[in-house]
């Protein structure tokens, strides 16, 4: 078996798109390991991702040949590695679980990614329970005077260090319009799922307040309105009156930590193909 390849697509619907796309693979000696598609009836769109062993037929070659095909389909279409680690910029504030979770699955061959830093606008001791080994540590702080600059580091970095990803593992500051329009698709946050009703600090202790029976968190892609671009992954669970907000704060943890994984990683496994919102 060759090393396998994703195919993924998108274009305007029309019969027959599923039938050119599998027989373009067959004829060049392809086989087809994974196959998922979408017929969005609302905005008349058509989305897939194929995964497949090669066979013989070099990606190059497979990239080159497809081109007349998503030309003629007028498709938006990528054809990438399928272990091929995706190197990732994570940034991060005081709260540090989500980057301990996301270390954790990476470490253990969960995710397939490589950290090529971690950014905070805290210094290193604001995060010292979560293992770093060697991934490079950049203490970028913000104010208000700076923040165009220190955003600017951030750009620099994510270039230098050749991340394809950048993920926001709790980092509470809100990025510029300018800065969501630079890593527009390739950078993903994390909230609790109460906004926009509980807002600022202690959102957990409001929602206790206030008797809250359900608790969650989502994972979007940034846009300009920092918590509410495309939706990728969310999970919530019950509470009762029983919870008190120290509880809620543990289980809204364990959640935020949960889906964040999961976004990142159908991300990187090339499972999440944009559609407006």
């Amino acid at each position: 078996m060759h090393e396998p390849l994703v195919l993924s697509l998108s274009c305007a619907d029309r019969p027959g798109i599923t039938a050119r796309v599998t027989s373009f693979l067959f004829d060049r000696g392809g086989n087809i390991l994974e196959a998922q598609q979408f017929n969005d009836r609302a905005s008349g769109s058509f989305f897939m991702r194929v995964e497949f062993d090669p066979g013989g037929a070099g990606r190059e070659q497979l990239r080159e040949d497809f081109r007349a095909l998503a030309a003629e389909l007028r498709m938006k279409w990528k054809l990438s590695l399928r272990a091929r680690p995706r190197r990732v910029l994570i940034m991060v504030s005081k709260f540090d679980h989500c980057l301990a979770d996301l270390l954790y699955r990476w470490r253990i061959g969960d995710l397939p990614m490589a950290p090529a830093a971690i950014v905070s606008n805290h210094p290193r001791e604001a995060i010292e329970h979560t293992h770093l080994g060697d991934i490079p540590f950049h203490h970028l702080p913000v104010t208000a005077a700076t923040k165009s600059a220190q955003e600017k580091e951030v750009r620099e970095l994510a270039e230098n260090c050749g991340a394809e990803l950048v993920i926001l593992a709790r980092y509470m500051q809100i990025l510029s319009d300018e800065q969501a329009a630079h890593f527009a698709g390739r950078c993903i946050n994390i909230h609790h799922s109460f906004l926009p009703g509980f807002k600022g600090a202690k959102p957990y202790h409001q929602a206790y307040e206030r008797g809250v029976k359900m608790i969650g968190a989502s994972a979007h892609y940034v846009t300009a309105d920092l918590d509410e671009g495309p939706i990728i992954h969310q999970a919530a669970e019950p509470i009762t009156h029983a919870d008190s907000p120290e509880e809620l704060v543990r289980k809204g943890r364990d959640i935020e930590s949960r889906v964040l994984a999961e976004a990142v990683r159908m991300h990187l496994e090339e499972r999440v193909l944009l559609n407006g919102q």
